[in-house]
């Protein structure tokens, strides 16, 4: 393999794919130019076959268009769409207790809501995004203000509805991986937008204690070895439970953390038992991912080779291969390791060969086992503008960092 040609090829396709496809696509069918803020609720075509807004994706578009500005080109129309979301957010999706809604109407009237804090990280990270990418401090201490009431609700005892009844004391792996990235995103607004050094002291050292209790929740209780799995739910000490929840690894889910973990470990100087661990959790999670006879990240696996209950068990979903994606070219920055640029050219070929829709654009969402389509549909409540484009403004900045950090070895090798 020709490294350097091969990172510059997927570097320029990963922002084309995103600026002459992925980003137009909702801008022209997803963004609600009345109301404000994102529908997702799309058909192959872009649709719309569903006016009920997904609070999850107003942030998640919120904090994509403001990524993308910050890291892809600066587009006025993609911030302009990320404050979009965020004014939508605050104006129609905020519950009188500071809590989000999950589902309002196109109008923002609130439809439902659930225990769950993932509405309120996603905008977190996408009014910590605007006001990294603006210089606003005033967006960056409303996402700290969300953050501290989301550590709230998740760490005081009987704040936030429990998922089992107290027969069942368990824990998921869920939020303790997604607030390792919530903090992150936060923290480097912090940085780059606060001048008082005091204060931006306090909040940096306040979002560290976080990402440090779910780096040590996550290896105390998550990782098993022997299972060589992470395992999504687990007894309040890591304890196994032995029932088919107890035994489901979702892949995707756990490559996820191991890129999340990467970026933490790079962030303090490749610190080598954070880079141990998340590689750990990514050889592990590919090894129970990966489809050997038909390619491609499966759903979910059970520890003990069991039957999966799910009953999608066996199909591809566009955001584990998303996920991968990432995690391999992560894991190479990490590594150097050639057999990661073999991982990531493996999954890339299977995903970009079966989800891209080159009649009507964006990416199918839903495949069987075997890569066919399951359903045309381009996003409804739980699919939308953040995994692909997430994963394509991300690979191409990883690209470019490898490209600049390793001419050198290049050089050496050819």
């Amino acid at each position: 393999m020709d490294i350097k040609d091969y990172l510059h090829k997927w570097a320029e396709s990963y922002k084309k794919d995103f600026t002459e496809d992925i980003m137009p696509f909702w801008l022209e069918h997803g963004w609600d130019r009345q109301h404000g803020g994102v529908y997702t609720c799309l058909d192959r075509d872009g649709t719309l076959i569903d006016s009920t807004k997904s609070v999850w994706f107003q942030g998640r578009f919120g904090f994509i268009a403001a990524y993308a500005y910050n890291n892809v080109e600066r587009n006025p129309v993609w911030l302009e769409v990320s404050k979009s979301c965020i004014d939508f957010i605050e104006q129609h999706c905020t519950d009188t207790d500071g809590r989000m809604f999950f589902e309002v109407k196109a109008d923002g009237t609130p439809l439902r809501k659930r225990r769950y804090l993932f509405s309120e990280c996603f905008a977190a990270i996408a009014m910590s995004e605007y006001g990294l990418v603006t210089g606003d401090k005033d967006y960056v201490e409303r996402a700290l203000r969300l953050f501290h009431l989301i550590q709230r609700y998740a760490y005081t005892p009987n704040l936030l509805e429990s998922k089992y009844m107290p027969t069942l004391e368990c824990q998921g792996h869920s939020l303790t991986m997604i607030l390792i990235n919530t903090a992150s995103r936060i923290r480097e607004a912090v940085e780059k937008t606060f001048l008082e050094e005091e204060k931006k002291k306090e909040q940096i050292e306040l979002l560290n204690e976080q990402i440090d209790r779910s780096l040590k929740a996550l290896e105390r209780y998550f990782v098993h070895p022997e299972f060589k799995a992470l395992l999504e739910t687990v007894g309040p000490n890591g304890e196994f439970i032995d029932t088919i929840m107890g035994r489901t690894i979702n892949p995707g889910h756990c490559i996820e953390t191991a890129w999340f973990i990467l970026e933490e470990a790079c962030y303090r100087g490749w610190d080598e038992h954070l880079k141990n661990l998340a590689l750990t959790i990514f050889d592990w999670s590919w090894q129970w991912g990966w489809d050997e006879p038909f390619g491609g990240i499966i759903n979910f696996r059970d520890c003990r080779n069991l039957p999966p209950q799910d009953y999608s068990q066996d199909m591809k979903f566009w955001w584990p291969q998303c996920e991968a994606i990432v995690a391999s070219l992560y894991a190479y920055k990490a590594t150097g390791e050639e057999k990661y640029l073999e991982r990531h050219q493996l999954i890339s070929n299977w995903t970009y060969s079966h989800f891209p829709d080159v009649d009507y654009g964006e990416w199918y969402g839903y495949l069987h086992r075997d890569g066919t389509v399951a359903q045309p549909a381009k996003g409804n409540i739980f699919k939308g503008p953040f995994h692909v484009p997430r994963m394509m403004i991300k690979s191409h900045v990883l690209c470019q960092e490898l490209l600049k950090n390793e001419s050198v070895s290049f050089e050496r090798k050819e």
